[in-house]
C-alpha cells in the first residue's frame, strides 16, 4: 500500500482538493490518500465550503474531511507528501529528521513542470473563480501523480 500526503497552509483549501482528486482516480488501487495543513488554524474544520462546492462539481464530495496539522510522524506514516506552495515546503522540510524525510517532500506541481518549483496559488482571500482555477491545476498534477501507482 502506497500512502501519500497533500499538504497546504490550512489543510481547508488547495489540500483538500487534492486529497479528494487523486482519490476519485479510478485506477488507484493501492492508493491511500490524506491531507494535512502547516498551520494550526483549521484543525477539525471542514474544507471551505468553495472547496467543497467545486470539488461537486466534478463529482467528488470532499465534505467529510477535517482539516489536520502536519506532525513530524507524517513522515514515518506517508511514502510520499506533496505540498502546495514554496512556503509549505519550507515548513515541512524544517520538520525533517534527515535526507529520508526529505526525499519524500515535492512540489506537487513539478509533476507537471518539471523543476519550474511554481507554487499553486492559495485561493482562500479570493472568489470562486480561483478555486476553479486551483482545481484545474491539481486535476493535471493528480493525473499525473496516479499513472505512477
Amino acid at each position: 500500500m502506497v500512502r501519500i500526503l497533500m499538504v497546504c497552509l490550512g489543510n481547508i483549501c488547495r489540500s483538500p482538493l487534492a486529497e479528494g482528486i487523486l482519490k476519485s482516480k479510478n485506477f488507484l488501487k493501492n492508493v491511500q490518500v490524506d491531507s494535512a495543513g502547516t498551520s494550526n488554524y483549521h484543525i477539525g474544520s471542514e474544507p471551505d465550503v468553495r472547496s467543497i462546492e467545486v470539488a461537486k462539481q466534478f463529482s467528488i464530495d470532499i465534505s467529510n474531511q477535517k482539516g489536520r496539522q502536519f506532525v513530524i510522524s507524517d513522515f514515518d506514516s506517508f511514502d510520499s507528501i506533496y505540498v502546495m506552495d514554496n512556503s509549505n515546503y519550507t515548513n515541512v522540510i524544517s520538520l525533517a529528521r534527515n535526507q529520508e524525510d526529505i526525499d519524500k517532500v515535492k512540489l506537487i506541481l513539478n509533476e507537471i513542470f518539471p523543476n519550474e518549483n511554481l507554487d499553486v496559488p492559495d485561493p482562500y482571500t479570493c472568489g470562486v473563480h480561483s478555486f476553479k482555477s486551483v482545481y484545474s491545476m491539481l486535476d493535471q498534477a493528480c493525473e499525473v501523480i496516479s499513472k505512477k501507482y
